[in-house]
């Protein structure tokens, strides 16, 4: 199992630029694939990027391409998303997840360790 917790979020106007950190403790990060979701109120969780084992592929969700960037360092357990050019739609709580496998996965029933998430919110 992998402990994840992530931050970094905040309040930031339409426009501005936020980095997210999911931290990851316990064995065998480097094995997985990782993964951003976010949650709005109301709305299921939806996936937003995910990155391989060894970080050389990624994937991103059409609402994020051009303005998201997911990466890690696994010399520090610790993926990234850096989200530029927010917009309000992309109000929400981040999570990052765990994959059970170690190429991009899309699909949240494939993660099998989450954070507690961070809460992003854009002002118009």
């Amino acid at each position: 199992q992998v402990q994840l917790a992530e931050s970094g979020g905040g309040l930031v106007q339409a426009g501005g630029s936020l980095r997210l950190s999911c931290a990851a403790s316990g064995r065998f990060f480097t094995t997985y694939a990782m993964g951003w979701f976010r949650q709005a109120p109301g709305k299921e969780r939806e996936f937003v990027a995910s990155i391989s084992s060894t970080g050389d592929s990624t994937y991103y969700a059409d609402s994020g391409k051009g303005r998201f960037t997911i990466s890690r360092d696994n010399a520090k357990n610790t993926v990234y998303l850096q989200m530029n050019n927010l917009e309000a739609e992309d109000t929400a709580v981040y999570y990052c997840g765990r994959s059970k496998y170690y190429s991009v996965t899309t699909y949240a029933s494939l993660y099998d360790d989450w954070g507690q998430g961070t809460q992003v919110t854009v002002s118009s």
